[in-house]
Order: C-alpha cells, then structure tokens, then sequence
C-alpha cells in the first residue's frame, strides 16, 4: 500500500507546561483469521476504529459450490514477558482470565458460542502444563498472582526461576528488605470456532471489542529532536506525521518548549485480512478521532473526511500489505495550562 500522511487539525491554538513522563503502552489486535482456502472470498470488510471501540463487519461468499466447513479464530494480543509487571501496559478487562477486550461476535445477527484457547510460553517454549501442574493460573494479569508465586515451595521457585517463567523483584519499601516473583511468561490467547458456508450464500459475520489503546500525558512531538533522535523519528514514521501536521503542532506550541497535547495511540494489525487466494473486494475503514479539538495521523492513501470526527478509506480489490498505527493528540485543558 503506497502510503501518504494523513493530519487533520482543528483545534486552537494553546500552550503547554512541562509534563512528566507518564505513557501507557497500547496493544495490536485485529480482525477475524480463517484458515487459509481458495475456496471463500471476502466479499467486502467494513472496519470502524476509535478509542472506545473497533467495529468488522465481513460478508463472506463459498465460491466453491458445496458447502464448507472452516475454523475462525480471534488471537487476543500476547501480553506478558519480563517486562510486563514493570510497565503500564493498556488491558480493557483486567478481570477476565481470557477475554481482555470484552471481544464478541454474531454470524447473520447471531452470538457465536466460541471455545478459548490459551498458552503460556517462556523464552520461546510452552509451559502451559507446568503452570497447571503446580496450580499457577495462566492468567499472569489477574490481581493475586505475585502472592501465589511467593507462596510456592522453594525448589518450585527455583525451577521457575531456571525456566525463566519467573523474575525476582527486590526491594526495600521502608519495611527491609523484600523479595517477590513476578510472572514473567507471555500469554497467549486465542477465541475460535468453527463455521460452515453454504455455498453461494452470503454470510455476514459482526465483531466488536474495546481497544487495548496506548497513552501518555504528555507527547513529544514537536520536539527538536524528532528528525535526529532515532526513537524519534521512528515515531514520525509509523504515523506518518507529515509537514502540515508538524506544523499545527509547531503553531500551538506559541514558543514553548512542548506542545500542549496528551497522546492516544491506537494499533491494529491489519494484514491478517491479506490472508486470501483473492483480495478483498470492497474495503471501507473509517478513523474516528473522538473529538473536534484532536488531532490526528496516519497511514493510509485516499483519506476523505466525511464528518467533523470521521475520516474514511475506500479500496477495492485491495489486500493490506502494513499494519494500521493511529495516533490521536488531545489538547490539555485550560486548567492543565496554568
């Protein structure tokens, strides 16, 4: 997909004080993935995406001429590794064991009944029956788990420790000095059922959650460094921040040193659509950036804004060949300015 920059300014102008470092890292999820067959198109794929929701609409066609019976699956975003307890990583539901974007689906107006998958991997192997045998609960971001760990007996510990499922983390609160596990394996999850097409027959299949959406109090572009600092500038690419959305920050900054903005990132993996004998025949996305005020950017070709929040792609005949990355600035409010 060629891509050009999409920035959409219509705020005015304010000016900001110096902010804490503060972000919370958003996490990838997307659409549907069937097994692979030559024998159903994607006939059309309506996607609708902003920060309290994603929205798929699919209409699906067997040209095979008998019908066909296929597994469809929904992958939740891997969370986990040894850096998830000392990061703020964005989880809708944190009080669900599996289903961490309050995911849902119908087939031609229907609730699907799905069965849930889910695996537990450290340092590239499964250790899901480990983490059963010894009663560990697979769910690393439920409230309880550090406790449960340092409840184990100690030669388990160890061997979580040697199978890298496990990192300490030591420290003196105050009270002397302490020492607990955390999990460190990553979680990975996957709804699916199966689906049989009739052959001929169109078959429309809904899906929705909440975004797992990334955030920080501050943002850093505008910054000097954005063109040199290579962080930086691969920030500049993967929004596709172009000359005229620079500039709008540039403006609003009024000369000084950061600009006046919160930031909201979206991420949506949006190959897992290319995964067709045929590309897909008409595809619509529309970005709601949520308010008037926010700006926005990203990568696509073809942008039409078709409201004072909405901005909209069309293709036909189109298989996606990048991953979607959206990034919202939200002026702070007045009293943040003071």
């Amino acid at each position: 997909m060629k891509t050009t920059a999409l920035a959409v300014l219509l705020a005015a102008a304010l000016a900001l004080p110096a902010l804490a470092n503060d972000s919370t890292a958003e996490l990838a999820a997307g659409g549907l993935v069937l097994t692979r067959t030559d024998a159903i198109e994607m006939r059309s794929e309506d996607l609708f995406i902003s920060q309290e929701a994603v929205q798929v609409r699919y209409v699906f066609v067997n040209t095979s001429g008998k019908p066909v019976t296929t597994r469809v699956a929904f992958p939740m975003p891997d969370i986990g590794g040894e850096e998830f307890f000392y990061s703020d990583t964005a989880i809708p539901n944190r009080d669900d064991p599996a289903n961490l974007l309050d995911f849902r689906t119908t087939v031609d107006g229907r609730p699907v009944t799905m069965a849930v998958e889910q695996r537990a991997v450290a340092r590239g192997v499964d250790r899901t029956d480990w983490l059963r045998k010894h009663g560990i609960p697979l769910a690393l971001h439920l409230d309880g788990m550090v406790a449960r760990l340092d409840a184990l007996p100690k030669a388990v510990q160890d061997e979580a420790l040697a199978l890298g499922l496990v990192t300490p983390d030591e420290y003196d609160a105050g009270k002397g000095w302490e020492r607990h596990l955390s999990p460190a394996w990553v979680l990975k999850t996957t709804f699916h059922w199966e689906q049989t097409f009739a052959p001929g027959t169109e078959v429309v299949v809904e899906h929705r959650y909440r975004p797992a959406v990334g955030g920080s109090v501050g943002t850093m572009v505008g910054s000097p460094d954005l063109r040199t600092y290579g962080e930086l500038t691969s920030e500049l690419a993967r929004y596709c921040m172009d000359t005229g959305f620079l500039t709008a920050v540039e403006r609003a900054k009024k000369g000084r040193d950061y600009a006046p903005f919160t930031e909201t990132r979206i991420a949506y993996i949006l190959r897992t659509g290319g995964n067709w004998a045929k590309p897909i025949g008409d595809f619509r996305l529309v970005v709601d950036k949520g308010s008037a005020s926010n700006l926005v950017s990203f990568c696509a070709s073809g942008v039409k804004k078709i409201g004072p929040t909405r901005f909209e792609v069309r293709k036909t005949n189109w298989r996606p060949e990048n991953d979607l990355w959206i990034l919202i600035l939200k002026p702070l409010p007045p009293e943040a300015l003071q």
